[in-house]
């Protein structure tokens, strides 16, 4: 029975990947607007309603305080483990809007987030300012989209010469077209919300069946929280992310990891801050650690993007290297073991430094290609 469970999971994960991906794709060709635009924004915020669900929920059980770690585990999860695995599928191309305004807003909204916790916990006023500038930030990319979309409609009529539509049969002809594009857009929807259910009850099915084998080989309780349940909330980004590359949408599938991010800190917390009677307190574990550690990872992403403007394949392994380590030093701490202190020594002051050392000179060596670049064709012109 688990094994049909662990297989039905995974069957569900791509199906509900597939149908989400699909659907969003069809949806923002239906609406004029780009993948990229389509993953920060339905794509992303689809995939984040789980943590909502289950930050809220905590908020109105009276523990506010697990929407911190659901965040900041899901955030960190998303850019180490899945954009992690998803470009080992292939290179992600990132586009320069994402290295320019969305991965900085990422940045910003993760400091904020740990200046706001200083003080012990968010509250009423933290939450709303958190919504705020979520809210903010989706109506500026989306205004800023859809004049980028007919701008580019107004040229491509101008170069076609169709600017002018023949009087006879043009009310009739608009009239069709708008039936067809509202069907579209219901069919597309169908599918996004669709596939947001399946990849939901297989992101389940795969944590229950995957917990009862480990506690069948004698796993603890702790470790399967911190890693299986952990990694569980991030499947249904996960199962998108991979499906959307491998179908060419790897606009899509950047966009999906950032804007869930954003999603996760403007909404999550924001609304758990705002529901909570008494604020969220936040541990002090997570202002010493977690927090920075999210930070940190937001910022290893955007040298990464930033070298030739792609994640490739090997920084894919070093994105789930550090996630890995990540996660055995969560196992190490929580169990008290003796390792903890070598490993946490050899991290801080041999992996990390070296990691960020080989980080800065790929950026100043891509920095160098494309200075020679433009020089070349300055040159050439």
């Amino acid at each position: 029975m688990t094994l049909l469970l662990l297989l039905g999971g995974f069957v569900l994960l791509v199906g509900g990947g597939e149908a989400l991906v699909r659907g969003a794709a069809s949806l923002g060709r239906t609406v004029g607007l780009s993948s990229l635009i389509i993953g920060l924004t339905v794509v992303s915020f689809a995939t984040s309603a789980p943590e909502l669900a289950v930050s809220t929920g905590a908020a109105l059980s009276g523990s506010p305080g697990l929407a911190v770690g659901n965040v900041v585990g899901s955030n960190i999860a998303n850019i180490l483990f899945v954009m992690g695995l998803t470009a080992i599928f292939g290179a992600l191309f990132v586009k320069i809007q994402l290295i320019k305004a969305d991965i900085p807003i990422m940045i910003g909204l993760s400091g904020l987030a740990l200046l706001m916790a200083l003080d012990g916990g968010y509250s009423l006023l933290d939450g709303i300012v958190l919504l705020g500038l979520l809210l903010a930030y989706l109506v500026v990319t989306l205004v800023m989209a859809r004049r980028q979309t007919r701008r580019e409609a107004r040229e491509e009529a101008e170069r076609l010469d169709v600017d002018t539509v023949l009087a006879g049969g043009s009310v009739r002809l608009t009239k069709g077209l708008r039936t067809s594009k509202l069907r579209a857009v219901l069919i597309d929807v169908l599918l996004v919300l669709g596939g947001v259910a399946l990849l939901v009850v297989g992101a389940q099915m795969l944590v229950t069946a995957s917990t009862t084998i480990a506690m069948v080989l004698g796993v603890s309780d702790l470790i399967i929280g911190l890693t299986i349940v952990a990694i569980g909330t991030s499947l249904p980004e996960l199962a998108t992310s991979i499906i959307a590359a491998l179908r060419g949408e790897r606009d899509m599938a950047v966009g999906n990891l950032v804007g869930s991010n954003i999603f996760n800190i403007g909404a999550v917390l924001g609304i758990t801050a705002i529901i909570a009677p008494d604020g969220v307190e936040v541990a002090s574990a997570a202002v010493n650690f977690d927090l920075p550690v999210m930070i940190a990872v937001a910022l290893v992403l955007l040298p990464l993007a930033f070298t030739a403007q792609a994640i490739g394949r090997w920084e894919g392994l070093v994105l789930v290297a550090l996630y890995s380590a990540y996660v055995v030093y969560l196992v190490l701490y929580a169990a008290g073991h003796s390792a903890l202190q070598p490993f946490s020594s050899a991290m801080l002051w041999f992996v990390l430094p070296i990691t960020a050392l080989w980080i800065a000179a790929l950026v100043g060596y891509e920095v160098g290609v494309l200075r020679t670049r433009r020089a070349a064709r300055a040159g050439a012109s």
